[in-house]
């Protein structure tokens, strides 16, 4: 997580007065004052979502619905096919997908999420790249649908292991919810869209509200004693464990899908027969889901529990002058127990158990590839 270093002109989210009123650490980040941590600070929030349950404001993300002009949703879902290596086509109403928009060199321009709202499609997309996003759909698909920034609504994240409780408090048909699954559900006095996912790796919902309903709604689900209200820093930390990326950090417009290990995001229909490819930089994608990539985002964990952090630079071995890699996100993992990072090694060095040293400081740390996530996932799938 990279905090703005001169912030000028910052936004607020619907939700500022109560971070400021809970003594939070605020910092610009994406254009935004955001929470970084609150009194208990990083690894107590970061532990306590583990545990029981985190409140976290993500209001800075950005949230556009695309609304069919004559057509219907389907139309949208062709259109997004085009610009996006994902199954929008089979997408279900009422479902949730991950998905990448890609340039014409494979690079990936965001990632995002993507849900099929029965009368229009609704997108999650990084709160750094949404005006972009914004801008980039008017263009590719305005003429198919209405391209509408929500601006007026907040965006909450109820994330751990007590959120079903908590939440079913005020919307009983959340436990009925699987991973992915959206619903319309009135919560508070708002007509909330709740979706069962996160960023953290643990269950969870992210609820969009109205802004004017938000603090209403955060101070409701903050008198259940589960809850805790987490920060960005832990919102990296959690993420870093779970091995989520984070855009910017751990993938960009350099990045191609198959690099960054996220070829799962791509099905089989877009792989091969009549939907396969026709999204930019699909002949580099493709080749490279065939033939393997030059590079690969892998986990990494010290020897010495020296903490790697992101840009630090990998070597092959301890007396190597140049470089095969580079850390993209890194720190202390608090349900882990000591460093864990991420990071782009060249192929040939990307299998687990291969070491690696890391340039900290003036120091080599002796590191070694593992496998991600470095905390299980513990999504509701049935």
């Amino acid at each position: 997580m990279t905090i703005d270093p001169s912030p000028s002109r910052l936004r607020r989210t619907p939700l500022f007065d109560l971070h400021v009123t809970m003594g939070a650490r605020m910092a610009a980040f994406a254009g935004y004052e955001m929470p970084i941590q609150y009194p208990l600070g990083v690894m107590k929030e970061h532990l306590h979502t583990r545990a029981a349950a985190g409140l976290f404001d993500v209001s800075h993300m950005g949230q556009i619905a695309l609304r069919p002009r004559r057509g219907s949703v389907a139309d949208i879902a062709t259109a997004l096919e085009r610009l996006a290596p994902v199954d929008v086509v089979g997408l279900e109403a009422g479902r949730q997908r991950y998905a990448l928009f890609t340039n014409v060199d494979g690079g990936i321009l965001d990632d995002l999420m993507i849900a099929n709202r029965g009368d229009h499609i609704l997108l999650v997309v990084n709160a750094s790249r949404k005006v972009a996003d914004e801008a980039y759909l008017r263009a590719a698909v305005s003429s198919i649908c209405a391209v509408e920034a929500l601006e007026s609504r907040a965006l909450l994240a109820l994330q751990g292991p007590q959120a079903e409780r908590v939440l079913a408090r005020f919307a009983p048909q959340v436990a009925t919810m699987r991973f992915m699954d959206v619903r319309s559900l009135s919560m508070v006095g708002s007509v909330c869209t709740v979706v069962r996912s996160g960023y953290t790796g643990e269950d969870g919902f992210e609820i969009s509200v109205a802004a004017a309903g938000a603090a209403t709604l955060a101070s409701a689900l903050l008198e259940d004693a589960a809850v805790i209200l987490a920060g960005l820093g832990a919102r990296d930390s959690l993420r870093t464990e779970a091995g989520l990326c984070l855009y910017g950090a751990d993938i960009d417009e350099s990045t191609t899908p198959i690099e960054a290990a996220l070829e799962w995001t791509i099905p089989r229909v877009r792989r091969t027969g009549a939907r396969a490819g026709g999204f930019p930089g699909a002949d580099v994608v493709l080749e490279q889901l065939k033939s393997g990539a030059p590079r690969r985002r892998v986990g990494l964990r010290s020897k010495d529990r020296t903490p790697v952090r992101g840009s630090a630079l990998l070597f092959a071995a301890n007396a190597d002058a140049q470089p095969i890699g580079k850390v993209t996100s890194g720190g202390y993992g608090p349900s882990v127990g000591g460093p864990v990072a991420m990071g782009y090694v060249t192929r040939a060095l990307s299998a687990g158990g291969t070491s690696l040293s890391a340039q900290v400081r003036s120091n080599r740390v002796p590191v070694e590839v593992t496998d991600l996530p470095f905390v299980p996932h513990r999504y509701r799938r049935a």
